[in-house]
This record gives structure tokens, C-alpha cells and sequence, in this order.
């Protein structure tokens, strides 16, 4: 893979659980797919997507999970912003394509707002996430917020969706519906998010891979890299390698006060 050369260009990856957002010059991966929902943004002009054998030029596009595709930008920045495919804002997003062909969406209705807030030398991310797809959220059962916080207070733990369930005072198949619903995702694949958000604390905090994995409940670096590559199509050891700031922004259902960026 090569990495790109626009070093002089500031990059960005903003991490919440259940989604993140880069900002940056173009990745130049090669053909992949992800685990996750990805709407990119053509952020300085337009870019070239690549999928079933045919090719596209376009300012957005949501691609769907496990869709063999790639994005070819000469130059420009781009954004993407991955979803958990089960979360409000991954369904709102869709809500916000206006084209549709083979599974992938196109023209979301906020492109032009998109590309222009983050082209700004300081882009807001949650202004960025309300762009892509604002989801009213329900009322949080205080159980699962409860639950919730205690998956990102304590990445490392290996902590059961039995033993929240005792203490929630639930049935273990009651509590995954409730979390699920209100999570707008699997607790599996939120303690997975959770152990995502540690790991990047720690590279923030100046953390080697090794000890980022480690800290963050990983069995192994070769662990992590793996799960990161599954959900964002690329190692961590590549993302780092463009400069990129790493930001976490502890917001899962409003458990801990927004911090400014």
C-alpha cells in the first residue's frame, strides 16, 4: 500500500463507540472492504469509486459492508466516516443518499455542507456527525447506560454480558435485547468499539501499538490490528504512518460530558 505524500496536509481520526470519522489526504488503499457502513466525502473535489467492475466519480458515496471497493482521489482530502451498520446514525445516514445503485448510495443531501466543514483548518466532528446523519436518540434505560460505561471505563476487563445482566437484575437474553436496542448495536460488537476507544487513548497519549493493544484488553498486537483493519480496511501501523491526530470523544448516549475539541 502506498502512503500518501501530502504530509503537509493535517489529518484527523475522531473515535466514538460506534463510529469514527478521518479527515485527511487520500489514503490510496488498495481494494477492500470493511465491517462497517463508510460514507466518504470528496472533501477538495470529487473522487473515483470502483466497485463490480465498473467506476463512478462522485462527491459521496455510502459504501455497505463486505462490498470489495476502492477510492481513488488525485490529490484531494477526503472524509470518511464509519458506522456501526446497526447503530441510528448508520440508518439516518442511508436516509440521506439520494441515488442508489448495487447496495451502494450516492449524493447524500449534505455533500456540499460536508465537504465544506470539513475542508475548515479545524473541523467540528460532531458537527461533522449531525451532518452525516442526525438519529434522535430514545430515553437510556439507566441499566444499560450503566452497562455502557462500565465497557468503556474498563476496555481491558473481561467483562460478560452475564455478569451486566446480574447486575442489572435481568436475564442474560433480556439484557442483550434491551442493549441492543438502546445501543442500536450488538454488546459484542460494542465491547469491541469500547476496546477500540481504549487502544486509542493510549496511541493519543503517545502509547506504542504493543502496549495500546495490551491496555486495551487485546489478546495481542497482531489482535488489534486485525480487528482495526476488519472495521476501518487498513492497520493501524498505516494509519499512523500518514501523521494522523488521533482523538477520542467519550459520547455514548450522552454517560460522560462532551469534551471540546
Amino acid at each position: 500500500m502506498n502512503i500518501p505524500q501530502e504530509a503537509h496536509r493535517p489529518a484527523a481520526l475522531w473515535l466514538w463507540a460506534g463510529q469514527a470519522i478521518y479527515r485527511g489526504p487520500s489514503l490510496r488503499l488498495d481494494a477492500h472492504s470493511t465491517a462497517v457502513d463508510c460514507l466518504a466525502i470528496g472533501v477538495d473535489t470529487a473522487f473515483r469509486l470502483e466497485a463490480d467492475r465498473s467506476a463512478r466519480t462522485v462527491r459521496s458515496a455510502l459504501i455497505p459492508p463486505r462490498k470489495v471497493h476502492r477510492v481513488v482521489a488525485d490529490g484531494g482530502r477526503l472524509m470518511f466516516c464509519y458506522l456501526d451498520p446497526g447503530s441510528r446514525r448508520a440508518r439516518a445516514c442511508r436516509e440521506q443518499m439520494t441515488l442508489w445503485d448495487n447496495d451502494f448510495g450516492f449524493a447524500h443531501r449534505s455533500e456540499t455542507r460536508l465537504a465544506d466543514a470539513a475542508g475548515r483548518d479545524r473541523p467540528d466532528p460532531r458537527e461533522l456527525a449531525d451532518l452525516v446523519g442526525a438519529a434522535p436518540r430514545p430515553p437510556m434505560d439507566d441499566r444499560v447506560r450503566e452497562a455502557m460505561a462500565t465497557l468503556l471505563g474498563h476496555p481491558a476487563r473481561e467483562i460478560t454480558a452475564e455478569r451486566l445482566a446480574a447486575a442489572a437484575h435481568l436475564s442474560e437474553s433480556r439484557f442483550l435485547h434491551l442493549f441492543s436496542s438502546q445501543a442500536g448495536t450488538s454488546f459484542r460488537r460494542y465491547r469491541l468499539w469500547a476496546r477500540m476507544l481504549g487502544a486509542g487513548r493510549s496511541i493519543a497519549k503517545g502509547a506504542s501499538l504493543t502496549s495500546a493493544s495490551v491496555d486495551a484488553g487485546f489478546a495481542s498486537p497482531s489482535h488489534f490490528s486485525d480487528a482495526f483493519r476488519t472495521l476501518f480496511g487498513l492497520s493501524p501501523t498505516a494509519l499512523l504512518a500518514t501523521g494522523v491526530r488521533v482523538v477520542v470523544l467519550d459520547e455514548a448516549g450522552e454517560i460522560e460530558p462532551r469534551p471540546r475539541v
